[in-house]
């Protein structure tokens, strides 16, 4: 079983700031990607950003240059940190994980998701 508890988030006025982060635990060999997406009541969800075990990294058009996200693989951690936010940066932000199970096989789990909402 994996679990992943997400933090941060919140209400900020535009142009601010805020971090999320995500943990993982539980029983598993190891983490692969890690990444960000978002959803919109009544849209699709959608990639913000990934970060490969390597440190590669990839961004959504939207968010490039204000975002970033890392990882501590030490913690099984991924993090999002969110500059300049706009007012359509407003969404349910859900972190994604990909690991290796005990039993060798490749899963992808999902948080719990945590609201941003930017508006003055």
């Amino acid at each position: 079983q994996v679990q992943l508890v997400e933090s941060g988030g919140g209400l900020v006025q535009p142009g601010g700031s805020l971090s999320l982060s995500c943990a993982a635990s539980g029983s598993f060999r190891s983490v692969y990607d890690m990444g960000w997406y978002r959803q919109d009541p009544g849209k699709q969800r959608e990639l913000v950003a990934t970060i490969s075990n390597s440190g590669t990294t990839n961004y959504a058009d939207s968010v490039k240059g204000r975002f970033t996200i890392s990882r501590d693989n030490a913690e099984n951690t991924v993090y999002l940190q969110m500059n300049s936010l706009k007012p359509e940066d407003t969404a349910v932000y859900y972190c994604n994980v990909k690991v290796k199970r005990t039993d060798n096989i490749r899963s992808t789990y999902w948080g719990q998701g945590t609201q941003v909402t930017v508006s003055s």
